[in-house]
């Protein structure tokens, strides 16, 4: 029996999985033992009682009188935003850098170079402490604003901008999103055959009339200097500006030479096709290189994506609240360690696996199927 290859196999994973199994019971036993007999309370029921912390900026409603819950779903609501406008900033940057890198521009090639080696050479942290620090010593006090647009001002306190909010009855929302919803399925169901000429016009004014129908109201306030600060509009702390900076520039380093290899991996007579049909350099990256590299760049691509989760965790170096920094106060107040560092350990995995989720679903979508 044991001289059966796929018998031994199964034999040994199975041992494999019995002694962690067990080794885990074992240590889960002693712990539960040793928080028992030192009176430490264990369990997720403090997730109901006020917090009483305090989080300095959130991109959701929170109060200090709130539930520990709430403030989780916060942080991670911090954490969340960050995240993506640094993928979507570092994607369009690095798409830009990556192809600038093979420019013929000697001075164009040599500059994003140089970014690109910066930015992979250098730790995360120590960019984002250098970036802050120089925030302190660039820019002016909030009394003196720099003031580069109408309505936009930028000092020691972050940058400062009109702030624009909507104003939508929910039957309205429900036809706006009706009308792009429609417009949307008819366009993507008329994809790749011929199109009316009037079609594309139709469904804009398609979804122009729902915006009139749903009597959408849009309302700017602008920031005004008063007294020793501004009232009004909407605020970019010194914090988040520098997390979002610091982290696109990071990444972009990244990206930048992950696009360069893609457009590398594309034949030179791919270019040459599209040179025989009249077709620019320009026409030539957006319709024929740029769709056949991202079979090859995805992957990668996912990979840099989850960097920047666990990144965001840095966030923590310059002061910004995000999940971590506000799991680790939660941590320090309730006493719940072992149940503080179980949900951290869930959350960012679940963010991992979403990202890689969509990612793995993209590239599945645009592989070559062979017939």
């Amino acid at each position: 029996m044991l001289s059966d290859v796929r018998t031994r196999s199964i034999l040994i994973q199975c041992l494999l999985l019995a002694a962690i199994a067990g080794i885990s019971a074992l240590l889960v036993s002693t712990t539960f033992t040793n928080l028992q007999e030192r009176g430490i309370p264990i369990g997720f029921d403090f997730l109901t009682m006020p917090s009483r912390i305090v989080i300095s900026e959130a991109i959701l409603s929170y109060k200090s009188r709130d539930p520990y819950y709430w403030a989780i779903v916060v942080g991670l609501a911090n954490t969340v935003f960050i995240s993506a406008l640094v993928i979507l900033f570092s994607s369009l940057l690095g798409l830009v850098v990556g192809v600038t890198r093979l420019s013929s521009n000697p001075l164009a090639a040599g500059t994003c170079r140089v970014w690109v080696e910066i930015a992979r050479n250098s730790p995360p942290i120590v960019l984002l402490i250098f970036l802050y620090s120089l925030w302190w010593k660039v820019f002016p006090p909030v009394g003196d604003a720099l003031n580069p647009l109408p309505g936009f001002y930028v000092s020691m306190r972050g940058f400062v901008a009109p702030a624009v909010s909507l104003d939508i009855s929910s039957v309205g929302l429900a036809l706006l999103l009706g009308a792009v919803l429609l417009s949307g399925y008819v366009l993507v169901a008329t994809r790749g055959q011929r199109r009316h000429p009037l079609l594309v016009p139709a469904m804009l004014g398609l979804v122009m009339l729902g915006v009139w129908l749903a009597d959408v109201k849009v309302a700017v306030d602008r920031p005004v200097f008063a007294g020793s600060n501004f009232r009004g509009g909407t605020e970019l702390t010194p914090e988040l500006s520098t997390i979002l900076i610091g982290l696109t520039i990071y990444t972009t380093g990244f990206i930048a030479e992950i696009v360069r290899g893609g457009i590398l991996s594309v034949g030179r007579g791919q270019w040459d096709a599209g040179r025989s049909v009249g077709l620019s350099r320009l026409q030539i990256l957006r319709l024929i290189v740029i769709p056949q590299m991202l079979r090859v760049i995805v992957p990668p691509l996912n990979s840099q994506y989850i960097n920047v989760v666990k990144n965001s965790t840095l966030a923590i170096a310059v002061g910004y609240p995000d999940f971590l920094a506000v799991m680790n106060t939660i941590i320090s107040k309730s006493s719940h360690s072992i149940e503080g560092v179980f949900i951290i350990l869930g959350v960012y995995l679940a963010l991992n696996l979403t990202l890689s989720s969509v990612a793995n679903w993209y590239n599945r979508r645009i592989a070559i199927v062979e017939r």
